[in-house]
Formats: C-alpha cells, structure tokens, sequence
C-alpha cells in the first residue's frame, strides 16, 4: 500500500485550487480492495484531469440538463399567460403562478437531499432518473384540466425531477475546470437562458396552432431524450470520503456562510417575478398581443444567455463576488429605475433586456463563489444547503406578488408587485455586500 501512497494525490492533497502536478509516467490506480483497507480518503476519480477535453463535455451535459430544467421553469410565464386568459379566467393569478412557484422551490428544496446524494450515487444514474421523472411531468400534465392537478403535476412533480437534472448541472463543471471555472459555469448556466428563449417561441407556437396539451407533450418527450443522452456525461471529477453526518451543520455557524445564503435567497426571490410577470404586464399594462408576451420572454431569455457567459469571463478577471454583487444592483436598478416609473414600451423593453443580461449572475455566479470561498470538494453539499435559502425565495416572492397584482393592482397595476421586487434584489445586493467585506475590506481586490 505504501508503493502507491506516495504518487497518489488524496482529496486533502487536492486543495482548493484544483492544482493536480502534471506526471510524466502514467499515475498507478488502486484497486477497490486496497482503497476499502486504507485510512487516507482516496477519492475514486480524483485522477482525472482538469480541464481537458472531457472537462467541457461535462459543461456540455450540464447545459443541455439546464437548459431543459431552469429553462423550462422561465418559460412558465407563457404558460401562465394561456391559463389565466383562456383556460383560467375565473383562478386568481396568485394560485396559478403557484404552479411555476413550485416548479422552482421544490427543485431546489429536492435539491438538498440530490447534494448529499452525489457524493453517495453514480451522478449519471441520478441525472437519468431526473430526466425520466421531469420528462413525465409534463406529459402526465398535459391529460389534466383543472388548476390543482396542474399543481401537482407541472409543479411538484416536476419539481421534484428537475432537482436531479438542476444539481448535477449546477455543481459539476466547477469541479471539471479550474482555469476556466466562472467561464465555464457560466456557459452551462446559459444552457437556461437558452432553454427560455427556444422553448417560449415552441410553447406559444404549439398552444396557438395545436394545444396547450401538446405543448406539454412534446416539451415532456424531448425532456427525456435529451437529458436521457446527456446524463452519459454527468460524472463526477471526484467523490468525497463518506461523512457520518449527512448533513455538516457546521457550515452554518460561517457568517460568511450566512450573507452568502442570504444573498441567493432573496437574489433568487426578485429573479423569478419579471419572467413570471413581465410577459403577461405587456398585454394587460402596455395593450401588446397575446404574442408580444411571448416575444418579452423571449427577449428577457436572450439577454441572459449572453449576460451568463460575460458574467463568467469578468468573473474570471475581476473575481466571482465582486462580479455577483455589481450584477445584482444593476438587475435592482432595471426594475426599480427603468420598469416602476414608465409605462411606454420602449423602456419596458430597455427593461427587460438589462435586467436578463445582468440577472443571469445570481443563478450562475453563486455556485463559483461557494466554490472560491468554501473549496469544491463538498460543493454539491453546501449547494444542497444553500438551496434552502433558494426554496425561501421562491415561496415567499411570485405567490406574494400574484396576491399584491390581485388586490392591490386589480389585475392591472403592477406597481406593488415591481416595487417588492426591486426590494428583494435591494437585499441581495447587500447581503453580498457585506459577505465582501468580510472577506476583506479592500474593495478593488479580486475576490
């Protein structure tokens, strides 16, 4: 055992930097009986290479496994638009956005148990379960006529599917990629972003031409092959030696910790409102088409693909936090500066597009700065803790802001609702904020 000890790096070893030597002979491997004898934790994969080839196939995977679970939750908005218009006039608007509520609070309230899961599971087996359950979903919802049973499937259920696809695309490529880790993470966060903007365009085109039914249908059938074929691909780097807690609490006692997951809660609370809202605003504020509701979604979902990937390059020279924290206030500024004060279309749209470009940072920089601060050897773990605070956001936002749209605002004034949302992004900004302070007080330093 002490031959192959010595040239073998162990997960301590490994750091935070991700820094393997490079080895001009090929590195010995252990066989599972001597990794089961030893007391020094070896994790089963930790030999390969970073940033390699199969590094951005991961990236690969973890796009295409976004880009049809967060993406699919951002296009709710067009369904919405059918239900309360056409199917559901008489629902109030507060329990049908439930429905996309859930879609994205119970993904990441699944998403706990799916952390802990991945340093137990084969992460490909967990991804072919999510796509199988997801892709169901949907299909199972497109038979149901009546708002609760659309809850429980198109929301829970898909919930609770899209949290496998949702954590193994969120945390694996930071583990694959150390140069280019915020660039990365960046590009497969836009998977979502993409995922948005086709599927808006498919959504509508579908429910006009055919049904809302088939639109599910379909949306349900691609769900499963695709993410069915990407999950080939969803493998971990590296797997972390088995704690005898399932849960490290101590994580909580971090005051780091807590601004961090304070500011993803109420950062993720204020970015679900304008693609839930905005859509159906166009219509009922601004005396657009049904279409036009399609197309500000899609346009939203446009500007986030290429604010995700420019996030991730700046992130890379500026730092992940500076960069989430600067993104955070411009999303704040775009609702509260340009969406609340004017009513003409010109600015709606100016509005919609700053807010998806610099929106994207909150979903896609949050699993880099956990990583930069807390390492990435338990960052499914913390990930699936900080999903808490992701859960707390969405329950407590878009349900709310349907409620103030229909009390307040009768169905028309949106300006209760815009104002509680600049006021959760308010919050985030300066939670983020302080967690950098914390870490030093020298604004301009990298970090």
């Amino acid at each position: 055992m002490s031959d192959h000890g010595s040239s073998i790096p162990t997960a301590a070893s490994m750091g935070d930097s991700e820094q393997v030597p490079v080895q001009k002979e090929p590195l010995p491997t252990l066989s599972e009986k001597e990794v089961a004898n030893t007391n020094t934790p070896v994790p089963p994969e930790s030999l390969l290479p970073a940033d390699s080839v199969y590094s951005w196939l991961v990236v690969l995977g973890s796009f295409l496994n976004l880009m049809l679970s967060v993406g699919a939750t951002t296009t709710y908005g067009v369904y919405l638009q059918e239900y309360m218009q056409v199917e559901f006039p008489n629902v109030s608007s507060s329990y049908l956005s439930w429905i996309g509520t859930l879609q994205f609070a119970l993904m990441c309230f699944f998403g706990i148990g799916v952390g802990v899961l991945c340093e137990r599971i084969d992460t490909r087996i967990l991804s072919g379960f999510g796509a199988l359950i997801t892709g169901l979903s949907f299909i199972i919802a497109s038979f149901c006529n009546s708002p609760w049973k659309l809850l429980i499937t198109q929301g829970i259920m898909f919930g609770f599917g899209g949290s496998f696809l949702f954590i193994t695309g969120l945390t694996l490529p930071p583990q694959w990629l150390v140069k280019y880790r915020a660039v990365g993470t960046g590009v497969a966060i836009a998977g979502s972003g993409i995922g948005g903007l086709w599927l808006s365009f498919a959504t509508r085109a579908i429910t006009e031409n055919i049904s809302r039914r088939w639109a599910l249908r379909i949306t349900g059938l691609i769900i499963i092959g695709v993410c069915g074929c990407s999950s080939l691909l969803m493998r971990m780097r590296f797997r972390p030696a088995k704690r005898d807690k399932i849960f490290d609490t101590s994580v909580l006692r971090d005051k780091r910790f807590v601004f961090l997951f304070f500011g993803g809660m109420f950062g993720i609370g204020g970015f679900y409102i304008p693609f839930y809202f905005m859509p159906s605003y166009s219509n009922a504020v601004l005396g657009k088409s049904e279409s036009w509701g399609t197309n500000v979604a899609a346009i939203m979902n446009a500007a986030s693909i290429a604010g995700r990937i420019a996030v991730g390059i700046t992130a890379d020279y500026v730092g992940p936090l500076n960069t989430l924290i600067v993104s955070t206030l411009l999303s704040c500024l775009s609702v509260l500066v340009l969406w609340l004060p004017f009513k003409d279309f010109g600015t709606f749209i100016a509005a919609g597009v700053v807010f998806g470009f610099c929106s994207g940072a909150i979903v896609s920089l949050i699993p880099v700065v956990t990583a930069s601060i807390f390492g990435i050897k338990r960052l499914p773990s913390i990930m699936g803790v900080l999903m808490i605070g992701y859960t707390a956001g969405a329950l407590i936002s878009t349900p709310p802001a349907g409620h103030m749209l229909d009390v307040y605002g009768h169905g028309t004034g949106y300006s209760s609702l815009i104002i509680y949302d600049g006021a959760f992004l308010a919050v985030s900004a300066a939670s983020e904020l302080i967690l950098r302070t914390i870490l030093s007080r020298k604004l301009w330093r990298k970090a």
